[in-house]
């Protein structure tokens, strides 16, 4: 996708950005995802998510975006159309409103490249991002799904409208 620069807060993601979005991806996900990736059964699978972003990063139909706080990662995002299709903050702001900021430019960045709609799918399990979606003005859809790697635990799909201020 083109480089439509919609806020200061995010910007492309690169190869080179890889290691560092791995280092806030894998706390972040150890800790949230406990109950449903328990990491003496489902160890963090570094490799194999290392190759998926390297991938997602050259694939004109993903928008991989990386959250930039003092030059440094402080979170990541990918966009699929107008599916908000990959997000997390490192831990250590997690509840610094860091979240909330690079949410809203995610949004932002949905609507420039003309959507009025989007959706998202989150554990079920993740009562955090759960929790914090819909406080965001995300809604629970009805619609259930599996995720991709063992152990293929439910999915939820969550919905917002674009441009109303939540």
């Amino acid at each position: 996708m083109a480089d439509v620069q919609c806020s200061g807060l995010l910007r492309t993601m690169t190869a080179a950005d890889v290691a560092d979005v791995l280092a806030v991806q894998e706390p972040g996900a150890v800790r949230a995802l406990a109950e449903v990736f328990p990491q003496d059964v489902y160890p963090f699978p570094r490799e194999v998510l290392a190759e998926r972003w390297l991938r997602e990063v050259v694939d004109p139909t993903i928008d991989c975006l990386v959250v930039v706080l003092d030059d440094v990662v402080g979170g990541f995002a990918a966009l699929r159309g107008d599916e908000f299709f990959r997000f997390g903050i490192a831990v250590e702001h997690w509840g610094s409103g860091l979240a909330s900021r690079a949410h809203d430019s995610v949004l932002s960045r949905i609507e420039c490249h003309g959507f009025r709609r989007a959706w998202l799918t989150v554990y079920a399990e993740n009562s955090r991002a759960r929790g914090f979606y819909e406080k965001h003005g995300w809604r629970a859809t009805g619609t259930r799904s599996r995720g991709p790697i063992p152990p293929y635990a439910e999915l939820l799909r969550y919905e917002r409208d674009l441009g109303s201020a939540d």
